[in-house]
């Protein structure tokens, strides 16, 4: 049985997708949350004015903050301490990857993760969407949408509710290649 769950969630700077302005992790281990981290980062990229409309970041906020690497090597331990988990976690798993690509840094190959959305869809199928903001409404989780220490704290709240409800994670974990940033089927044939 998986004990340690590390859920994230990255917020982007523009339509790329392909770096990120600030990154959010909740530990949940135990049946509980055990430790929560947020960090702006500089993605050394323009901004779109769509995405400092949605995150309200923008480059006066990441003015000196770090840039991925550097918090990389702050945040690489804790990222390999448990299974990692995100709302829609395709999309926060191809922003990590690009990330790690872009910036030439290895890690491993491929990471186990699982997608509280998906969890949502199969366990709580009467809802009209599955999106962060309709889960946390239903299910009376506090919610600052677009902030990724408030997402990413949603999302171990919602991972806690499944796990709570009595709901096997196994079912619901993938694998992800991080090199080419996909998720991989049991066979490793991309999904």
């Amino acid at each position: 049985m998986i004990e340690r769950y590390i859920a994230f969630d990255v917020e982007t700077p523009n339509h790329a997708n392909d770096r990120m302005s600030a990154i959010g992790i909740t530990v949940v281990e135990g049946g509980r949350i055990v430790e929560e981290h947020e960090a702006l980062v500089d993605p050394e990229v323009p901004f779109d004015l769509f995405n400092i409309r949605l995150t309200g970041i923008g480059p006066d906020q990441v003015a000196g903050a770090p840039t991925f690497p550097a918090l990389w090597r702050e945040i690489r331990p804790l990222m390999d301490s448990g299974v990692l988990v995100a709302h829609n976690a395709p999309f926060d798993m191809s922003v990590l990857a690009k990330c790690l690509r872009g910036y030439g840094i290895r890690w491993h190959p491929t990471v186990r993760y699982a997608c509280t959305c998906q969890m949502g869809r199969r366990l709580l199928p009467r809802l009209p969407d599955h999106r962060l903001d309709t889960l946390c409404r239903y299910l009376d989780v506090p919610l600052d949408h677009h902030r990724a220490g408030s997402d990413s704290r949603a999302c171990g709240e919602l991972l806690l509710h499944y796990l709570r409800s009595g709901a096997d994670p196994a079912p619901f974990l993938r694998t992800y290649d991080l090199f080419h940033a996909r998720t991989l089927t049991g066979t490793g044939r991309r999904r």
